[in-house]
């Protein structure tokens, strides 16, 4: 099955693609090595973090009292972690409880900050320990970009206003001078701010036309401060809705920088186990990922029927696989476990995000810590990385690189009476000009021999990593963290046309050609 670049592959590359037909080559990945003209933005590689469960709580807050290891109470061993995978941007407080939070109540002293109910996520008080300060001190000391949600569905045109000045705004004003009373003399940097989340839902179960209005309403007061120019990020669908993308396009595409998108795959089967399943399920969730592919496309062809300049980005915030909760836990609070099926999802979106980069520019994956597709799993003192953190600290070569054409050529991948693509790939050439190439084979049974072709460069010396396991069901656990973890990969070799390579069945594979 052919897998094409946004809009097609270049007519050279599909001549390719016939000789290798021609030829009986079963799978070949061809990559124009001198072209490219698009950059893979590193907030492709984002991340989504949310007040739930423990997310936020345990996962990035302790407290500075605890004995856990902190800098003003944000534990170590999860920023060393997420540096170590380059985290660009980091999106808060929300999900649905952003259109429930009220900044205000999360300042000040904690001991007086007032409490509330988590109403969406397991009918919890919240004490607001961890709000606007902790937030930004959480994303300096990771080194990453801030992405602010705020609160459309229930709170104020004047209350989002005030909360951007609060932060941003360098002069004498009731807000500034509320944040230097608060401890910090001087503003944040704050790019990226959304107007509200998931208004067609939990954000106020608006229609596209009234939140449309609404948003033209808010955004006009969320203002740039002191230089700091603000990314006005609208709401956007939720999965095929693109009559939502289309009133949004055609009523508010001038008063927005990105437009979000928010697809789960998975999520139809949350009755389903992580970590128990069979080669159906397998197959099943692997064909869902796919479905991102349509997915962009067309949303991306009604973008260009309204923005052919591409002025406006399209924002994935929010995506990942959904399954059951893990066994005696709250189910309000989404913790799920997290295995090599999860890590081949993540290798295949960013594959898609990949060829799509020309309007997708940010992607964040819910979430971060213990909710979710989590790259990170705490439990008191201890934490582990996931199979999905080993394939974001393996892509990690592709933030900010140039895309190269690329087309795959492949034998499918079938289960019963179904089909999919058995690979899935992309490439990008990084500033020193060094090559990458990441393979995802989804054949959980057999190997897959792939033939590369260089089309405007030759490699003198070629390099790979792997992530695979004996089972589809493996997993790293607190009693065994390392179950799953990226490998050496030596079944490759250079030939004059560029390379071949044996994929292991079931790997995420990422080589690296100067």
């Amino acid at each position: 099955m052919k897998l094409s670049g946004y809009l097609g592959a270049a007519a050279g590359l599909a001549l390719s693609l016939q000789a290798a037909l021609a030829a009986g080559v079963e799978n070949r990945i061809i990559i124009d090595a001198d072209g490219g003209k698009d950059i893979i933005n590193r907030n492709l590689y984002g991340h989504f973090s949310e007040h739930l469960g423990r997310c936020v709580y345990e996962g990035y807050w302790v407290g500075e009292d605890s004995p856990i290891p902190n800098v003003r109470g944000i534990r170590q061993d999860v920023v060393s972690a997420l540096k170590e995978i380059k985290i660009p941007v980091l999106r808060w407080p929300g999900g649905c409880f952003a259109d429930e939070y009220h900044w205000r109540q999360g300042i000040g002293p904690r001991s007086t900050r007032p409490t509330m109910i988590n109403t969406h996520w397991g009918g919890v008080t919240e004490n607001n320990h961890f709000g606007t300060h902790e937030f930004l001190d959480l994303c300096g000391q990771l080194g990453c970009e801030p992405y602010i949600c705020g609160n459309v569905g229930s709170g104020t045109v004047q209350e989002m206003q005030e909360w951007v000045e609060y932060m941003t705004f360098d002069g004498v004003s009731p807000m500034a001078d509320l944040r230097r009373a608060n401890g910090r003399e001087k503003p944040w940097a704050l790019k990226y701010f959304g107007i509200g989340n998931e208004n067609w839902g939990c954000g106020g179960s608006m229609r596209p036309e009234y939140y449309a209005d609404q948003y033209r309403r808010y955004q006009t007061y969320v203002r740039n401060f002191s230089g700091n120019a603000v990314f006005r990020i609208a709401c956007g669908a939720n999965s095929a809705d693109y009559q939502w993308t289309e009133v949004l396009m055609r009523e508010a595409r001038g008063q927005m920088a990105g437009l979000s998108l928010h697809y789960y795959c998975g999520s139809g089967r949350k009755s389903r186990s992580a970590t128990q399943y069979g080669e159906e399920d397998w197959f099943s969730l692997l064909k869902s990922s796919l479905f991102m592919q349509e997915l962009l496309f067309r949303h991306c062809t009604i973008m260009n029927k309204y923005d052919p300049e591409k002025r406006v980005a399209l924002i994935v915030d929010e995506w990942g696989t959904w399954h059951q909760v893990e066994p005696g836990t709250n189910p309000g609070f989404l913790y799920q476990q997290n295995s090599l099926r999860d890590a081949l999802v993540a290798g295949i979106t960013f594959n898609i995000f990949h060829r799509f980069c020309d309007r997708v520019r940010m992607a964040n994956i819910a979430q971060t810590v213990n909710v979710l597709q989590a790259m990170i799993l705490t439990q008191g003192e201890k934490m582990i990385l996931t199979p999905t953190y080993h394939v974001f600290e393996m892509f990690k070569v592709h933030q900010d690189a140039t895309l190269l054409p690329t087309d795959v050529r492949c034998r499918d991948y079938a289960f019963g009476t179904e089909k999919i693509p058995g690979l899935s790939g992309s490439a990008s050439r990084d500033k020193a000009g060094k090559i990458h190439v990441s393979l995802c084979n989804l054949d959980p049974n057999h190997p897959a021999e792939i033939q590369g072709d260089l089309r405007g460069a030759k490699a003198n010396r070629l390099a790979g990593r792997m992530l695979t396991s004996s089972s589809i069901t493996a997993h790293n656990t607190f009693e065994q963290p390392s179950q799953v973890k990226p490998e050496p990969f030596t079944a490759c070799a250079l030939t004059d046309s560029g390379f071949k390579a044996t994929l292991p069945a079931k790997s995420v594979v990422v080589l690296e050609l100067e």
